[in-house]
């Protein structure tokens, strides 16, 4: 079907479906090329609905740099919402983007968001709409777009393997010219698949799952994921980039509502808190920082050429950003008089987190956000995140004596050495913080509590543990919703059983793939949205599948496990997490890596790159820890000397 064709049959859709906006394209700073003049055509796919996907930073950013080639172009689609669905169904219609209409199909390359796990059946349901073969094995990269996924996702690739050509193990700005340079290279040689996907596996950073078998043990564990070609890694590397590039400025600004309609900025990426939960700031390392002068000059153009009334700085943990005061001061100045919202999420629990956001001059006052995730000092020790109550109630006071009304505080129940009363403790505090906040206030004051569900993750300390059960779940949640009642007081929750999806893909093997494919006969989709996830369904796709949905969520891990992703190498090595699991048993707790390294392997890994590149792109020059301005021993543990703001 041409795109013509398509337009046409849109015009006598979009009215019957609500938000025709998702479909039609033409935002302001979309990009259309002549579809005949580029060389190489990708499709950037996030699978989900527009209304998510569009803010999404990491598709933006690959949108923008594709684009700034002119033998490249890069279109978007997204999944259409079960309404739209059914219309091109019944239409006969294929998936199509939304810059110039063309069917998915294609498209040269196929480019999959996986940022969580939620995405999965999603994901599967858009190669269908698509038209495209299901299974990678059943696919023709002379045919059917080459299909590579990445996201933090893809840092256990197996329960998605059997759909994907090639994974992206961590960032992509670098790594997808490489990968379409492959595909060019392929195309003109007039070799079969194979070489095409033993030219991929070169690559540093790219996963190709056809090149490796797992192997099982008699009880189900994992044996070994072994390498079927010599291209094919033992253990593949994360790719990162030395040097963070430019932020893009051109972002899409959408005819209706997203979830974030603002200017996102990325100001550091990485993270040294060692927190044991946490997926993204243990794969994320190591901390790369951009300057004060680039992000400001970002804004600057970013507002000029999206028009956005809100800006957001983001990182893993802007209190450590280097530079964090003269960024806030350059801001607050230079933003002055605009009547613009600034945020600047993931502030560390500390009195100066709320003076530098009281430094972001006319900033509208709302909401201030804090994540405790324990209410206990003893599960705050275990989980690495070491508070004292004081503390936190101190920078609750603060917050609500400079005028915010509202507190959000984010709690995690479910690790298995909590108890009721670490839950109790939650709801206690809550009372405490929202008492301060009368104080100052009176009855403007509020505080709301976001609990979610511990979810054990790959590559961190805790991807031994087990989930709690869904009675210990249910049974928590009911205390906290007897608990926190009454004026001032809101609690929000998650379905358990939908956690429980996330745990068992984040921790799954490729065997799942069986079971992504029966969800997806019975109709699995929009597991990320409440009213559409169906937990018979997945119920059901196990029993056909032959497994045990237990076995990936309620079985403790031997520590000499072998996992399904041990032959993905985020760079933090393996037996670091285990000594800080065992360290978490023991209720002991690590300083902040840049007080003190703790040879985590980020370093040595990355020794030659580091040589390579420019002191000032790995820290701020300002705060430059002094044994990376030159070359410390491989593998050496080097105690570091950095300030943090508030000092």
């Amino acid at each position: 079907m041409t795109p013509e064709q398509i337009e046409i049959a849109l015009e006598r859709l979009l009215p019957t479906i609500t938000k025709p906006g998702r479909y039609t394209g033409g935002e302001l700073n979309s990009v259309v090329k002549d579809w005949g003049a580029v060389q190489t055509r990708v499709c950037l796919a996030f699978p989900d609905v527009y209304d998510i996907g569009t803010p999404n930073l990491g598709l933006a950013i690959l949108y923008d740099l594709i684009n700034q080639k002119p033998d490249l172009l890069a279109e978007r689609a997204f999944s259409p919402w079960t309404d739209m669905e059914a219309a091109l169904r019944q239409a006969g219609l294929p998936l199509f983007s939304l810059e110039t209409k063309h069917p998915i199909r294609e498209f040269d390359l196929l480019g999959l968001s996986l940022p969580y796990e939620q995405l999965y059946s999603n994901a599967v349901n858009f190669l269908d709409l698509a038209g495209l073969p299901l299974l990678a094995a059943e696919r023709d990269p002379r045919r059917h777009p080459l299909v590579i996924a990445g996201g933090h996702a893809a840092y256990n690739p197996e329960p998605m393997a059997d759909f994907i050509d090639a994974f992206v193990v961590g960032e992509g700005e670098d790594v997808i010219f490489d990968i379409l340079k492959a595909l060019r290279d392929w195309k003109a040689s007039g070799a079969d698949k194979g070489a095409l996907l033993r030219a991929l596996a070169k690559i540093w950073g790219v996963y190709v799952p056809a090149l490796y078998e797992p192997v099982y043990n008699e009880d189900g564990t994992v044996a070994a994921v072994t390498p079927l070609a010599p291209e094919a890694p033992a253990k593949v590397l994360k790719r990162i980039v030395p040097i963070l590039p430019p932020p893009p400025v051109k972002l899409i600004v959408p005819y209706i509502s997203t979830i974030h309609n603002r200017y996102p900025v990325e100001i550091m990426r990485g993270c040294t808190r060692g927190c044991r939960f946490c997926h993204a700031g243990m794969i994320t390392r190591p901390v790369r920082e951009r300057s004060v002068d680039q992000i400001v000059a970002a804004i600057e153009a970013g507002l000029r050429h999206t028009g956005f009334e809100e800006i957001a700085l983001l990182s893993l943990s802007s209190s450590d950003y280097g530079d964090v005061v003269e960024l806030v001061k350059a801001v607050g100045e230079r933003f002055a008089g605009r009547h613009l919202s600034i945020s600047l999420p993931s502030l560390r629990l500390e009195t100066s987190s709320v003076a530098l956001m009281e430094a972001l001059k006319d900033n509208k006052r709302g909401g201030f956000t804090f994540a405790p995730e324990a209410a206990t000092e003893r599960m705050r020790e275990i989980i690495n995140k070491p508070i004292p109550t004081a503390k936190l109630l101190e920078a609750c006071r603060a917050v609500y004596e400079r005028g915010w009304t509202t507190v959000k505080l984010y709690f995690m129940i479910g690790h298995p050495a909590e108890t009721l009363e670490d839950v109790q403790a939650i709801a206690d505090l809550c009372k405490q913080v929202l008492a301060e906040g009368r104080k100052f206030l009176g009855g403007k004051a509020s505080l709301t509590a976001g609990v979610s569900t511990f979810v054990p993750k790959p590559h961190t300390p805790f991807q031994w543990v087990p989930c709690d059960s869904l009675e210990q779940i249910r049974a928590k949640q009911a205390l906290l919703k007897r608990e926190l009642r009454g004026p001032g007081l809101k609690l929000n929750w998650n379905n358990p059983e939908e956690t429980q999806l996330e745990a068992w893909f984040s921790r799954g093997d490729r065997r799942l793939g069986r079971v992504l494919l029966e969800a997806h006969r019975r109709g699995a989709k929009f597991d990320a949205w409440q009213e559409h996830f169906n937990y018979h369904v997945w119920q059901e796709a196990f029993a056909a599948a032959g497994l045990d949905p237990r076995f990936y969520t309620h079985r403790e891990r031997l520590i000499d496990e072998t996992f399904p992703w041990d032959h993905i190498d985020p760079a933090v090595k393996k037996q670091f997490l285990a000594e800080d699991y065992r360290w978490s048993l023991r209720g002991q707790t690590r300083i902040d890596c840049r007080e003190r390294c703790f040879a985590c392997g980020i370093l040595p890994k990355f020794t030659g790159l580091r040589q390579a590149t420019p002191a000032e792109a790995w820290e701020c020059p300002e705060v430059k820890p002094k044994h990376l301005r030159g070359q410390p021993p491989a593998g050496a543990p080097v105690p570091l000397e950095l300030p943090l703001a508030g000092d």
